[in-house]
């Protein structure tokens, strides 16, 4: 009786494939042929024009800028190929696309993934969000080409996690002539802090209370405007390549035009923030897929003993807890990923995986340089560059304190936060 091929016509070789390690909780059936296209391109650029600079400038404390525009003319964020052609009944790329390009950026560098989403997430969910539907008509494709650069201004030096009750950047509005076209200025004073790629943005999405009525508020400043001053972050010992800026904002006028007309309260800036859980819980196993995969690279090729590492038990242990952590923030990030796609956006669901895909990620970043032993500190494998940038990650866009509290919230319906 002939051998029977435990191939299909529907599977595919390792070459063919993005994931090939256990499958990665089965990312290629989740993803289109054209979505795999696109993300094979991104691959091939992560891989061969910016995986050789990052040791370097990650010593350096400097981001890359020779990979920007390179990584800009791939095409994204809304990729023709997966959307159709602009005014063509143009459709928005598929949710578990984006997700997925967040993993691919990621799983190379924390800082590149960063970097891409405070435009793609961050700035472009203030405009999605925040701005009306004729500021949407004008920005929105300037934000997706990259042609108008912002970044989400909204930490500042003494307000992280109690921001929404502390926040003290103030707005005063001018009012205009009686009748004016412009409506009116307003008058921004105060400081923000940590705000990547700041020094590159054209425009500053910053958010400010309004001294009139007690709300928040949010305005697109110029990087260039009078008043405003950015100062370098130094001293990091994470994120090293993403260049965090403390902005200082000193009487800076900017008009009604340029205030996002659908924020008009620390309500609307929580929907952004829901919204914008997701990406960072994707970046977080993107992270410790990268650590994993490097850390497995290093132990297939190192010897002791006489012996492969990768042929010791505890090692393979490991090695297998890590995948463990990887497919199962993949299944966590995945089904969020559906539930938004549905319409559903819940702050206790993207909480929960922040706050779980970040746990995940520092145990297996952490296991990752256990293995490499002493070369895990050194830049030279990868793995140091992950389990460093992963303290970041872990504490960015919500701390696992405050994630915890607002899903045991949703869970008991007591509040334990303090006022």
């Amino acid at each position: 009786m002939a051998e029977v091929s435990v191939e299909t016509a529907t599977q595919k070789t390792t070459q063919e494939r993005l994931y090939s390690v256990c499958d990665y909780y089965d990312a290629e059936s989740l993803l289109t042929g054209g979505e795999r296209r696109v993300l094979g391109r991104l691959r091939e650029f992560l891989d061969t024009q910016a995986r050789p600079l990052l040791a370097d400038y990650w010593e350096r404390g400097e981001f890359p800028d020779q990979l920007a525009r390179p990584l800009i003319d791939l095409d994204l964020m809304e990729p023709a190929e997966l959307t159709g052609s602009p005014g063509a009944g143009q459709a928005p790329a598929r949710g578990i696309y984006q997700g997925f390009r967040i993993f691919e950026l990621a799983r190379t560098d924390a800082s590149l993934a960063t970097w891409y989403t405070a435009q793609a997430g961050l700035f472009r969910t203030a405009i999605r969000v925040g701005a009306s539907a004729e500021q949407q008509a004008e920005w929105m494709p300037r934000v997706i080409d990259f042609s108008l650069k912002g970044v989400f201004s909204l930490t500042e030096p003494e307000s992280g996690s109690d921001i929404a009750g502390g926040l003290s950047t103030t707005a005063r509005r001018e009012k205009g002539p009686e009748g004016g076209p412009d409506g009116g200025t307003w008058v921004l004073d105060g400081e923000k802090r940590w705000i990547g790629g700041a020094a590159t943005a054209d425009v500053l999405a910053v958010f400010a209370r309004d001294t009139a009525d007690g709300q928040v508020k949010a305005f697109l400043v110029d990087r260039e405007a009078a008043g405003v001053t950015l100062a370098k972050i130094h001293g990091k010992t994470a994120l090293r390549m993403m260049q965090n800026a403390h902005i200082t904002l000193d009487a800076v006028r900017v008009p009604e035009s340029r205030r996002l007309h659908n924020v008009n309260s620390f309500r609307d800036v929580a929907a952004m923030l829901r919204a914008m859980r997701s990406d960072v819980a994707w970046i977080a196993t993107g992270i410790a897929a990268g650590a994993f995969e490097a850390a497995l690279k290093y132990v297939t090729a190192r010897q002791q003993f006489g012996r492969p590492l990768a042929s010791f038990q505890l090692v393979q242990e490991k090695l297998a807890r890590m995948l463990g952590n990887v497919t199962a923030a993949l299944s966590l990030v995945v089904r969020l990923t559906e539930q938004q796609e549905k319409g559903i956006y819940r702050d206790q669901d993207s909480a929960l995986a922040k706050m779980q895909t970040s746990l995940l990620m520092r145990e297996t970043v952490a296991q990752a340089r256990e293995v490499v032993g002493g070369n895990g500190i050194t830049l030279d494998s990868d793995v140091a560059r992950f389990h460093a940038d992963a303290e970041a990650v872990y504490s960015y866009e919500g701390t696992h304190e405050i994630n915890a509290l607002i899903v045991g919230r949703a869970l008991t319906g007591h509040s334990a936060f303090t006022h």
